[in-house]
């Protein structure tokens, strides 16, 4: 496990990243490497969610489950769900429960033998949703109750990002990643001063990456795998 910074025993991603880059402290600030991970942190996850919609993928640092409630309002058929309840961006919604149901979601491009405004147009207890953007829903039919907290729904979200003011902090991935912020923030580095060792920062930033796609098509295959035995069980 890696360090954000550690530097009595210079084994954070901050003092490797500067030792692999060959500068100091006063050539290249902690804020542009805290910039750095971040970014990678963001390459990170945007491919991991692109891989499977359904990944189930966050951030260890993050100290609420991804589940967030709102109210369930009477009239109202379109809900946005912008941030968790710690601020964390909200990426994709993945599943809404209303009660003890759980939503069939549906796609309004699918609807063709009526209108959409005479679908379910009877407001009732909501059993359908469609995905307006990613994180923003359409109940169907539009509720007719108002109920607190009567909508839980799940999400992926967005990672957990550093400041320079970070010291013992990890990123909150598998430890096998941990190096790939270090190789990428010396690239970083190496690019923006022009440095000599940028092209053999390149190669073990495409190592990595290499790293980072191994990682995930063992998680995505063991995912699915999951799921589907969980299948065959509610199944029997």
């Amino acid at each position: 496990m890696t360090a954000f910074s550690n530097s009595a025993a210079l084994s954070g991603i901050v003092e490797q990243a500067r030792k692999k880059a060959r500068v100091d402290a006063t050539q290249w600030k902690t804020e542009y490497i805290a910039n750095s991970v971040n970014s990678y942190l963001d390459k990170i996850f945007n491919y991991g969610f692109s891989l499977n919609k359904k990944f189930n993928l966050d951030d260890s640092n993050h100290t609420k489950l991804p589940i967030g409630t709102t109210n369930l309002t009477s009239g109202q058929s379109d809900y946005a769900f912008l941030t968790d309840e710690q601020g964390n961006r909200i990426i994709n919604v993945l599943r809404i429960e209303i009660g003890d149901i759980n939503l069939k979601q549906i796609d309004e491009r699918d609807i063709n033998d009526i209108t959409l405004a005479n679908y379910r147009k009877i407001d009732g207890k909501p059993v359908e949703y469609d995905k307006i953007a990613d994180n923003i829903i359409r109940l169907y039919p539009t509720p007719d109750t108002t109920t607190e907290n009567g909508i839980t729904y799940y999400f992926q979200r967005a990672p957990s990002y550093f400041t320079a003011a970070d010291t013992t902090k990890e990123p909150g991935l598998p430890a096998s990643l941990h190096r790939g912020f270090i190789v990428n923030a010396a690239f970083d580095i190496g690019v923006s001063l022009g440095l000599e060792n940028t092209n053999i920062l390149a190669q073990e930033v495409a190592t990595e990456w290499q790293e980072v796609m191994r990682e995930f098509k063992v998680r995505s295959a063991g995912d699915v795998a999951n799921r589907l035995e969980g299948e065959m069980i509610d199944s029997r």
